[in-house]
């Protein structure tokens, strides 16, 4: 599947240029940290996924797809349903499916093990929505061919749900400055740096909401959807309570955080949080 890969390719490298340069004429905090040296370590994580990627089965989302058309596989192949429908259902169904994902990821210790590699950053911009553990994005990719078999996704879906996907958390991670209008207005549908920064805050109750990272719907209907930090976006803290020391942030660091023990407190606290993120300020 290289016309896919070089598809994805594409958007990251439109997307990684456009916010960047929107981060470098409107930042919307300053950076606690070296940039160029974080970049150095969430771009070579992000280079060594695609490797594994292509080495493994990067591809096997879209396959599974092409292989349930041919099946009849799915839910969705079970009605008729006219093309563009079937696509809108289908975009949503998957933004649904990886918003549970992630609310997964927070709450089963195995799982959190691995994306406390993607909240480790003490900073926030393009790079890091894409700043993933190997082995998260192996299980990612598992639970995501899990989840287009089951719904009987066509491939088109799939191809752009995951452009879209990879767009939109770069986005919602980017250090950029929104007017507060426009990005009220936003908020409503899709999840803006703003909102998504509140995720990345060392309170555990903050932690635990603002899942989504396309549409902002599923966390104001489910309960998660949290409105402001209670430190406020300039002044808030971010990445792991436990972890605020940038020279043990490195390359090899976040590559072997996965098998260090959790502090007891945190773990106890992600299973509990996880549980009680109810819906914080107005919506």
């Amino acid at each position: 599947m290289d016309g896919e890969a070089t598809f994805r390719l594409g958007i990251f490298l439109l997307v990684l240029l456009l916010v960047a340069s929107l981060e470098f004429w409107q930042p919307k905090r300053q950076w606690r940290e070296s940039r160029k040296k974080r970049w150095g370590i969430n771009l070579g994580l992000i280079a060594l996924n695609v490797v594994i990627q292509r080495a493994t089965l990067g591809a096997a989302a879209v396959l599974m797809a092409v292989h349930v058309q041919a099946e009849g596989w799915g839910l969705l192949n079970l009605v008729e349903l006219p093309w563009w429908l079937a696509f809108l259902i289908g975009l949503l169904l998957l933004d649904l499916a990886i918003y549970l994902q992630h609310v997964l990821a927070h709450a089963l210790p195995f799982f959190w093990r691995l994306h406390q590699v993607h909240h480790a950053d003490l900073d926030l911009d393009v790079t890091s929505g894409l700043r993933f553990h190997p082995l998260e994005i192996l299980l990612s990719l598992i639970y995501k061919v899990a989840v287009v078999a089951a719904l009987g996704l066509h491939p088109l879906t799939v191809l752009v749900f995951e452009a879209l996907l990879n767009a939109a958390s770069m986005f919602s991670h980017a250090n950029i400055r929104l007017k507060p209008r426009l990005e009220r207005v936003i908020r409503w549908f899709v999840i803006t740096p703003d909102m998504h920064r509140i995720h990345h805050s060392i309170h555990p109750r903050e932690t635990n909401s603002n899942y989504g990272f396309f549409l902002s719907i599923w966390d104001r209907l489910l309960g998660t959807y949290t409105q402001d930090p209670k430190d406020g976006h300039l002044k808030m803290t971010l990445g792991l309570d436990y972890q605020q020391m940038q020279e043990k942030l490195g390359l090899k660091d976040l590559l072997l955080m996965p098998f260090k023990p959790l502090p007891k407190a945190d773990s106890e606290t992600q299973q509990s949080s996880s549980q009680g993120s109810n819906s914080q300020g107005s919506q």
